[in-house]
């Protein structure tokens, strides 16, 4: 099977040979997957593995749209719908200048196994453009994302794809898109989430990603009879997933000591406490502000971003626990090794795949607790999920009960991962147990339903 690893992979970079990214997030699949084809050798006689790789569909358009100075811009669009197996395709929109194709493939990929893992009916896909929100008026985003779903609405809907938020992808996107898509196909339908309370948002969906991260932390932590209380931790990120994470770390008695954006990093030894973190959304969310004014404001440390340096000093500080909440690769094999040198036992991942391979070999030999990214980040998805619940019975649930359904789904996550690793004699090994539970559902659906 260790053959069948590496054919795949020399078919995967000669096929698609300009894509890093989705080269590195089959590549870490595969490799899970040797025992299970041995003893199911009817997902190689169907091709599974080649069949969930290739997307059913990528579509790529272009964004025209007209700044403020009345200028004519373009940008790039993509849609990837990689598998509809088990449910309509489902994964965020991404909007940043480093988007392409091959980005959102790898994305689109984790997302198939993250949603499956979900317990709930969703495929996988993901989408984007090579805009850039940052420093744009709101009338500017307002054009260019109606722009955007002037094409893209021909392709998604409620029970084909349902788009939702990521990178630069917030609510007053969302709000523009949502717009758009209710004038074009004149119908209001569930067809978006992280949309607003108003008109049919879900309780707990800003909050579930970073939320759902602590809470996968927290069942890690169970295994070995511990709970979050006293445990200092660092956080990357300064958005979403990094200030829900802050909240939820702040609530179960942990400390957070790091927050960083694209400037640099703060470093605050006393925590980033609850009123503290009303000044970080603020920050961020309002006043759309860099990291570097809680520095100023707290009189803590603040270290800029160092492009020449091989290693992040974020991840340089003694802690027990790291949540990267940023980007995908933001942990290199250094910062690991770093993370590990400074006592970390727990990384719990709240961005898509932000530890490199060799980062990611480290932790597995160390035997720490190490929750992947499609396992531990995926209460965002999860909740977007019941957000369709709930635009399908067109009725809302409270935040408590969305809450409690997302902790109740992020510890079913944790069980099959912990399951699906034991039962392939790789115990506590939460890579191998997320990549082999979230495929087997999606394999064994797809042997249902015939070659299609």
């Amino acid at each position: 099977m260790a053959n069948f690893a590496e054919e795949t992979m020399a078919w995967v970079k000669e096929k698609y040979p300009a894509e890093a990214e989705f080269h590195q997030a089959v590549e870490e699949v595969v490799e899970s997957l040797s025992l299970v084809l041995e003893r199911n050798p009817e997902y190689r006689k169907a091709k599974i593995v080649e069949r969930i790789i290739i997307p059913e569909r990528a579509i790529m358009f272009r964004v025209p749209w007209v700044d403020d100075n009345g200028d004519v811009q373009v940008n790039h669009g993509f849609r990837v719908e990689m598998n509809s197996a088990i449910g309509p395709y489902k994964g965020g929109l991404r909007f940043h200048p480093t988007v392409t194709l091959g980005m959102l493939k790898f994305l689109a990929f984790e997302q198939v196994f993250k949603n499956s893992l979900t317990t709930l009916p969703m495929g996988g896909g993901k989408g984007g453009s090579d805009f850039d929100p940052k420093g744009k008026s709101d009338i500017e985003v307002m054009r260019f994302c109606q722009s955007f779903m002037s094409e893209l609405f021909r392709h998604i809907g409620p029970n084909t794809d349902v788009p939702a938020g990521d990178i630069g992808v917030g609510g007053r996107e969302i709000g523009y898109l949502f717009g758009q898509y209710k004038k074009l196909r004149n119908e209001f339908t569930g067809v978006l989430t992280g949309k607003g309370l108003n008109y049919g948002g879900s309780l707990i969906r800003p909050e579930a990603t970073g939320y759902g991260a602590v809470y996968f932390a927290a069942e890690m932590l169970t295994t070995r009879n511990e709970t979050l209380e006293g445990k200092t931790c660092l956080v990357s990120g300064s958005g979403n997933v990094a200030q829900f994470t802050t909240e939820k770390i702040n609530e179960l008695g942990g400390k957070v000591v790091t927050l960083s954006d694209s400037s640099g990093y703060i470093y605050d030894e006393a925590g980033v406490d609850d009123e503290k973190l009303k000044f970080v959304m603020d920050l961020k969310n309002v006043r759309r502000g860099r990291i570097k004014e809680y520095a100023d404001k707290y009189n803590v440390p603040f270290a800029p971003n160092d492009p020449n340096s091989d290693f992040n000093p974020l991840w340089n500080h003694k802690a027990d626990c790291a949540f990267p909440s940023a980007t995908q690769n933001e942990i290199n094999a250094k910062d690991a090794q770093n993370l590990l040198n400074n006592g970390v036992y727990v990384v719990s991942e709240g961005a898509n795949m932000p530890t490199v391979p060799e980062g990611v070999k480290l932790f597995l030999d160390a035997k720490i607790l190490y929750g992947p990214g499609k396992a531990a980040n995926a209460g965002g998805v999860a909740t977007s999920g019941l957000e369709m619940s709930q635009n399908s019975l067109r009725y809302s649930w409270t935040r408590e009960e969305v809450d409690a359904k997302l902790h109740n789904i992020m510890k079913a996550i944790h069980k099959a991962c912990v399951e699906a690793a034991d039962e392939y004699g790789t115990p506590g090994n939460y890579v191998n147990g997320a990549n082999i539970a979230g495929f087997i559902k999606v394999a064994d659906t797809m042997l249902d339903q015939g070659v299609v």
